[in-house]
């Protein structure tokens, strides 16, 4: 399994490998996520409580990090159960859900609305929540090819590729399949491509997940998730005629047909970081600049396009594009979507109403122009962004001066 590099905060990237874990230590990781677990649910418990008696007494009480970790000591200290566990997963899931409550805090402040806000932390059920424990760099250590975590659990990494340094954390989780995973948190390293000369402008689309001013560059839609439909739908099948009632626990049936339909789920998502991933490290390595639609396509899960557009998994697309120009050096530049497929690349005219989705050419009533609608949108990229968009396909603009005759 190919680690993936991902961005994580300025100047550091996160690695991630596959991890092969033995009986022992899998028990091991489930029983510190059972103690973690614990711990999460009385700290939403606590400020459940912290909240109400807020209200009650029209003062405000604090339920920070800080407040919560004088709770573990003591607990710690008191209950055996908790003490043969590593403190460190269980630290840092106090910073986590503190990090959690602040943000919903400050969206209530911000008075965003209730779409848009972070919801209060939520308890996490047993069958419901995959395990996940973060540590510090005092509560692992890679000696040997493998990984030793804090409480003497041993794991090792499938080393796909060397690590680029030091790492400052790590976190172990395991995937709706049932896989191990160790990502690592290192500094990010730039690995600079030789200079082309060459510039393109990145349209996002559905009909075509991405158009381009190259077309040698244009990606088309992959349609992972329309060839495995009809697998999906089978065991959608299989779960709902053995989908237990309420307050019944899943039957082995139910669980085994909800595992096949997680892996299936799994190896489109795999398939689509994949076909993102190769076709961002070609437009990174062919051009030095890139001007990037910033495309929020959030807002198609509401029309009739939303299957085919969740299918063409734009925004990992793009966020694979965004990391592979910052990894190799190269200038990714954001252009605001607005007015984009209403704009000429030729002349900047603007027509008077919006293009209706049926209509996929583009002809300029200004100065004449006539390209396809996508193109034509993706050089209005390099027009916003600043660069001459005539690098991207060799040729001369509309009206330009010829060279004069030695």
């Amino acid at each position: 399994m190919a680690a993936g590099a991902k961005a994580d905060g300025a100047g550091c990237a996160r690695y991630t490998y596959r991890l092969r874990v033995s009986g022992s230590a899998q028990r091991a990781l489930e029983a510190e996520w059972e103690r973690c677990r614990w711990i999460w649910n009385e700290c939403v418990a606590k400020s459940k409580a912290v909240d109400e008696a807020a209200k009650a007494s029209g003062e405000k009480l604090a339920c920070g990090p800080a407040r919560l970790d004088r709770m573990l000591t003591e607990a710690r200290k008191s209950t055996a159960w908790l003490r043969a566990g590593s403190s460190v997963p269980q630290q840092q899931l106090i910073r986590d859900f503190g990090k959690s409550r602040a943000k919903a805090l400050k969206d209530i402040t911000d008075r965003l609305p209730v779409r848009q806000r972070a919801g209060m932390p939520r308890f996490k059920r047993k069958r419901e929540t995959s395990p996940t424990l973060n540590y510090t760099k005092r509560g692992f250590r890679l000696k040997d090819g493998r990984l030793h975590l804090a409480g003497g659990i041993v794991v090792r990494p499938v080393w796909s590729r060397e690590l680029p340094g030091p790492p400052s954390s790590v976190r172990v989780y395991r995937d709706s399949i049932g896989h191990w995973y160790a990502s690592f948190v290192t500094r990010a390293v730039t690995d600079e491509l030789p200079a082309t000369g060459r510039v393109i402008g990145i349209d996002w689309g559905v009909a075509e997940t991405a158009t381009t001013t190259s077309d040698g560059h244009d990606l088309p839609h992959a349609q992972h998730g329309r060839k495995a439909q009809a697998k999906l739908s089978r065991y959608d099948r299989m779960m709902a005629r053995r989908r237990p009632k309420k307050g019944q626990a899943a039957s082995k049936g139910y669980r085994k047909a909800k595992k096949l339909r997680a892996k299936a789920c799994k190896k489109i998502a795999r398939q689509r970081e994949d076909t993102g991933r190769k076709w961002a490290k070609r437009v990174v390595r062919d051009h030095d600049k890139v001007a990037v639609e910033d495309f929020r396509p959030k807002f198609l899960a509401k029309t009739t396009m939303a299957r085919k557009a969740a299918d063409a998994a734009i925004g990992a697309t793009k966020k694979a594009l965004i990391e592979m120009g910052r990894k190799h050096g190269r200038n990714i530049r954001l252009v605001h979507p607005a007015h984009t497929t209403m704009d000429c690349a030729q002349c900047g005219a603007r027509t008077k109403h919006a293009l209706p989705l049926s209509e996929r050419t583009y002809a300029c009533t200004a100065c004449g122009a006539v390209l396809p609608r996508d193109k034509n949108s993706a050089r209005v990229m390099l027009v916003r962004a600043g660069w001459n968009p005539d690098g991207a396909e060799g040729a001369r603009p509309v009206g330009a001066l010829l060279p004069q005759a030695a």
